[in-house]
C-alpha cells in the first residue's frame, strides 16, 4: 500500500477547496468522489465576503467575482411586495470590503477543479475510512483500487457522512429542521433587478439573479419530514402562486426536471471535535446547518483554508500533519457552532406562521429596516468580518 500524504473524501465545494488549499501548501493530495461526475447538486450559491477572502488566497476569488452581478436592491419583502428590509450590493461592499457573490454552483466547482493539477480528482471513486490512524500509524482509506494509507484524511463526505459515524458513533447525527426546500436555476425573458427573499407564514421564497441572465430561485416551507408532492411544480404554485411578482412567474419556469427538493437537516448537537486520529471532518460532515444565513458552503471554505494554514508545507517528509488537527478543532468548532445556532434562530423566525406571530415578525423587520445601513449590516459582522489565516506555500 503506497502512502499518500493526504486524501480528501468528497468532491463538493468543501472537499475541492480543501484539496486546493492543501495543494497550495505543497501537500500532495488526491480527491475521491463517489459520483460519476462533478455535475453539482444545489443549483446556486451565495459566496459571502468571508468565503471570498479565503478563495482569494487560493487564486479563484477573482474568477468567481467576474461571474457575479451587483443588485441595486437586496433585502426581505412581504408577500404583498412591500419591502421590509432593504440595502444594496454597494452598501455591503462599503461595510465589508466585498459583496456577496451569487454564482451558479457549477461555476465554483469548475473554478476549483481547473486550479488543481490534472488527475487530482477521481470521480466514480467511492472511498471509506476503515482506520482513522493515530500518531503512530497512518489512516487507512478503502478504495476500489485497494486500501490506501494517508498521513491525513479530509472527510468532506456530506451531511450523511459515513466518516463522522465511524469517528463518533455515539453522536445522534443530523436532525430534521422542520423545513423542506426547493431549488432551481431558470431563464426568464427579463431577469429581475432586485434580489433577496420574500417571507410569508412558515415559508419563504428567494430570488438571486446571476450574471448570465439566469436566476437562481429557491423556497423553504414547513413540512413533515419526507413529505413529497406528486407534482412539485404544482405544490410551489399552491404555496406561492398568490405572492408578489416575480415569485410565481419564476417558479412557473422551474419544470419538474429542473426542481431539486430536499429536506433540511442539521447537526443541532455539536460534535465533540472536528477530528479524530488523522482524520479531519469538514463542511456538512462537521457542522451541517440550516440554509437561512447562506453560510453552509462558506463555512466549508473557511474550514479548508484554516486546516491548510495549520500544516507546515510538505518539504520535510518527517513533518506530521496529525499534530495540527487539535488546533483545527480549536479554531473551527466554536465558530461553526455559533453559525449553526444563528442559522437555526433565523429559521425559527421564518417558521412563524400564525397571524399574530407573523404580524409581530413583519413589524420587527420593518423597524429594523429603518435603522441606518451600517447598523443593519453590522448584525452580520461576526460572520462576514472573518479574516482567513495566511498560507505559506511551498517553494
Amino acid at each position: 500500500m503506497g502512502q499518500h500524504r493526504a486524501i480528501v473524501i468528497g468532491g463538493g465545494i468543501g472537499g475541492l477547496t480543501a484539496a486546493l488549499a492543501l495543494h497550495r501548501q505543497g501537500v500532495p493530495v488526491t480527491v475521491h468522489e463517489r459520483a460519476a461526475n462533478l455535475d453539482p447538486v444545489g443549483a446556486g450559491l451565495a459566496l459571502a465576503p468571508n468565503a471570498l477572502r479565503a478563495l482569494d488566497l487560493l487564486g479563484v476569488g477573482p474568477r468567481l467575482r467576474a461571474r457575479a452581478t451587483d443588485h441595486p436592491a437586496v433585502g426581505i419583502r412581504h408577500p404583498s411586495g412591500r419591502w421590509l428590509v432593504r440595502t444594496t450590493s454597494a452598501a455591503v461592499r462599503a461595510r465589508f470590503g466585498d459583496t456577496v457573490a451569487a454564482v451558479a454552483r457549477a461555476e465554483v466547482i469548475a473554478a476549483l477543479v481547473d486550479a488543481l493539477p490534472e488527475g487530482t480528482v477521481r470521480t466514480d471513486s467511492p472511498a471509506t475510512v476503515t482506520d482513522p490512524g493515530d500518531h503512530h500509524r497512518p489512516a487507512v482509506v478503502r478504495t476500489r483500487e485497494g486500501d490506501r494509507k494517508a498521513a491525513l484524511v479530509v472527510a468532506a463526505d456530506g451531511i450523511h457522512s459515513a466518516t463522522r459515524g465511524l469517528l463518533f458513533p455515539h453522536h445522534p447525527g443530523p436532525r430534521y429542521s422542520g423545513f423542506t426546500t426547493w431549488r432551481a436555476i431558470v431563464s426568464p425573458d427579463r431577469p429581475p433587478a432586485a434580489a433577496g427573499e420574500v417571507w410569508g407564514p412558515g415559508r419563504l421564497a428567494g430570488i438571486v439573479p446571476l450574471a448570465d441572465g439566469r436566476v437562481y430561485v429557491y423556497a423553504a416551507a414547513l413540512a413533515p419530514a419526507g413529505d413529497r408532492a406528486a407534482d412539485e411544480a404544482a405544490e410551489l404554485r399552491r404555496l406561492f402562486g398568490d405572492w408578489c411578482a416575480p415569485v410565481p412567474q419564476l417558479f412557473a419556469l422551474a419544470g419538474p426536471d429542473r426542481l431539486l427538493r430536499n429536506d433540511v437537516r442539521e447537526l443541532a448537537d455539536p460534535l465533540p471535535a472536528h477530528h479524530h486520529g488523522r482524520v479531519a471532518l469538514l463542511g456538512d460532515a462537521a457542522h451541517a446547518m440550516c440554509p437561512f444565513l447562506g453560510q453552509g458552503a462558506c463555512q466549508a471554505v473557511e474550514d479548508a483554508v484554516v486546516l491548510a494554514s495549520l500544516l507546515t508545507p510538505a518539504d520535510d517528509p518527517a513533518d506530521d500533519p496529525a499534530t495540527a488537527l487539535p488546533a483545527y478543532t480549536a479554531a473551527r468548532l466554536p465558530r461553526t457552532t455559533a453559525v449553526v445556532t444563528a442559522s437555526r434562530r433565523t429559521g425559527s423566525l421564518v417558521a412563524l406562521h400564525t397571524p399574530a406571530t407573523t404580524l409581530l415578525r413583519t413589524t420587527a423587520l420593518t423597524l429594523a429596516g429603518l435603522l441606518p445601513t451600517r447598523t443593519l449590516l453590522g448584525r452580520t459582522g461576526t460572520i462576514y468580518d472573518w479574516q482567513p489565516p495566511a498560507l505559506h506555500p511551498a517553494a
